[in-house]
């Protein structure tokens, strides 16, 4: 086996651990969440999870021999990881003080639904496929809004919302901006996040209320080292290294492992109008990551024609 191909084996597998890491322990994230928030207020939660995980990160890396990131490096970052973890992750660990874990896993689904509007007001207007999947995740993101939980708290209910929006332009903005190379983009977004985080905690007056349990301290733990450090991560490596479509399928595979702990571990019951509204969202975000994988391949064909003169190369991976 050739060095080129070794290097090329060793990329795919880096991808596919990336991908399962994610799908797997975001997944289970909102239920940490959940359980963590029965010791801890929502935004010093992600203030300590992100400051710990992001410094951690940051000072084995430069002893590792990694150069310091730069003023702009550090802005890029900065944005990005408002955008991420104060917008996306912190909007939603504040939903689920009144949202069920599977509930808020589906309406942070729909990130690829809003990333296709983004792409649409930048220009790139959605194929057939997309504008299905926009209008079947819409449809059950409203279904969604009977569901007890969503129906009686309608700023939880925003916030989720929201969230969705914040995640998903910032992971669009990422591969827009200058970031610091590597893990220690991750580590910068991480500081940035937290110490926001941390600020809007001091400003909003959270505080303990009394011991915290000891369960919240294994949930604030676990979503310390695998949700942040370990998860976030690996997004930003597939960030760097796949299409957006792929790094974003995570959309649609999390919420059927929050559902499903949702329910084993905390009894969180979903209605029968409330699995069809999971259901039109799922296929909704399915059907706009279909689009943009045509898209992907007639953007490639046609790159692939003009290199060879006009004589049509039509593979996804070009000539």
């Amino acid at each position: 086996m050739s060095a080129r191909q070794e290097v090329r084996d060793g990329a795919e597998r880096g991808v596919w651990l990336a991908l399962a890491t994610v799908y797997l322990v975001w997944g289970s994230s909102y239920l940490g969440i959940r359980v963590a928030l029965e010791g801890f207020p929502p935004f010093l939660l992600g203030a300590g999870r992100f400051i710990v995980a992001g410094l951690a990160l940051y000072v084995f890396l430069r002893l590792r021999g990694e150069r310091a990131p730069t003023a702009a490096e550090w802005k890029g970052a900065g944005v990005v990881g408002l955008l991420l973890l104060v917008g996306g992750n912190g909007l939603v660990t504040f939903a689920q003080q009144w949202v069920a874990s599977g509930l808020a896993s589906v309406v942070v689904a729909t990130v690829p639904l809003w990333a296709g509007v983004f792409s649409g007001l930048s220009g790139h207007w959605p194929n057939r496929w997309e504008r299905s999947g926009l209008l079947l995740g819409f449809a059950g993101v409203a279904l969604l809004q009977g569901e007890q939980g969503l129906r009686g708290q309608p700023a939880a209910a925003a916030a989720l919302v929201l969230a969705a929006v914040l995640w998903a332009a910032g992971s669009v903005w990422s591969q827009r901006v200058r970031l610091p190379s590597g893990l220690l983009g991750s580590a910068a977004q991480m500081i940035v996040g937290g110490a926001a985080l941390l600020g809007m905690s001091l400003l909003g007056g959270e505080r303990l209320d009394g011991p915290v349990p000891v369960r919240a301290w294994v949930a604030a733990g676990y979503l310390t080292v695998f949700g942040s450090l370990l998860a976030f991560s690996a997004y930003a490596y597939l960030l760097r290294r796949v299409r957006p479509g792929l790094a974003t399928s995570h959309a649609y595979v999390n919420p059927v492992v929050a559902v499903t702990l949702g329910g084993l571990v905390m009894g969180e019951a979903v209605s029968l109008p409330g699995l069809g509204g999971i259901g039109l969202t799922l296929a909704g975000v399915l059907l706009v990551l279909i689009g943009r994988e045509v898209r992907q391949e007639r953007k490639t064909r046609v790159q692939a024609t003009d290199n060879r003169g006009g004589a049509g190369c039509y593979t996804t991976r070009g000539c």
